[in-house]
């Protein structure tokens, strides 16, 4: 997928790269990585969340939950956390080989004025405003962007369209940062990556592209736009679904009982099976619906 040259950097063992792991005090799995620490954190249901806590200098072994307070996504496992923890610490190992300065540039950005900026290369910056930032590319740099990616005026903000730069230039970034902007560029602009790859995304690589599979296959079945705990019938969820999951004033709307121990959202939603899930017209836990027609 990437149009140009990406560094070949020698992969280094978790000692080599100054990962230190253990077993904190409550029993989580820790790892500390220069400055920082981080926790694989239960969040119930047999579920996980990476937290990190920023110049913690006690020992790993006598951390506890409460050290923890910035959160990071889910983390499936150990072995999940292991790994995370080696492309974070090589992802720091290779921000350390780049070239990139930090500056103060007096200038306007579309996002207001630049507070602070880096310099990837000659021709490639990344401005920080009081709101959001991005990437102002020259106009040389610019004309190598991909044309069904490229911007007008070569600004790309940081959400989503940081990646296009990470793509035409990726040795300027870390491997991490580079599987980051592929995934983003796989996720925002699905036609356009299998335009530029020559392949057509499978499914369970794109979230857009799953997105649109489900709305095809389920345009005409009932998915659930809202649900709570049933006041009225023990161990059930009361649902309320529209065709399509669809939200509007004049949609047409219906409530349904699924067992608690069988709802679970999904992905892209919860599909009413009609053959399983009866409608409903009793007494409602919606306090919206009270005195509503079904």
């Amino acid at each position: 997928m990437n149009p140009a040259h990406t560094p070949q950097i020698e992969a280094s063992t978790p000692e080599d790269l100054g990962v230190e792991f253990a077993r904190a005090a409550d029993d989580m799995a820790v790892a500390r990585i220069g400055d920082l620490v981080f926790a694989m954190v239960p969040a119930g249901g047999g579920q996980y969340l990476l937290a990190s806590a920023w110049r913690v200098s006690r020992p790993l072994a006598a951390l506890k939950r409460d050290d923890f307070y910035s959160h990071h996504g889910a983390v499936a496992d150990e072995a999940a956390f292991r790994d995370r923890m080696i492309e974070q610490a090589e992802h720091s190992r290779e921000l350390g080989l780049l070239s990139r300065q930090s500056v103060r540039m007096t200038c306007s950005t579309p996002w207001g004025a630049s507070q602070s900026a880096t310099v990837y290369a000659d021709g490639i910056v990344s401005h920080t405003t009081a709101g959001h930032g991005g990437f102002q590319l020259s106009s040389a740099r610019n004309a190598r962007v991909h044309p069904m990616l490229r911007a007008d005026g070569g600004w790309y903000e940081e959400d989503a369209a940081w990646a296009v730069v990470a793509l035409t230039f990726p040795d300027l970034f870390t491997a991490y940062e580079r599987k980051c902007s592929d995934k983003t560029i796989r996720d925002s602009w699905p036609d356009v990556w299998e335009a530029i790859s020559g392949r057509p995304l499978a499914p369970g690589e794109c979230y857009e592209k799953d997105a649109r599979a489900f709305a095809r296959q389920h345009a005409g079945d009932w998915i659930v736009i809202s649900a709570l705990r049933s006041d009225h019938n023990a161990g059930m969820t009361e649902v309320i679904a529209t065709i399509g999951g669809k939200r509007g004033e004049r949609v047409k709307e219906r409530r349904f009982l699924v067992p608690s121990d069988e709802y679970a959202i999904g992905r892209f939603g919860f599909v009413i099976d009609e053959a399983r899930h009866a409608v409903y017209d009793g007494p409602s836990s919606f306090a919206g619906w009270r005195g509503r027609a079904s």
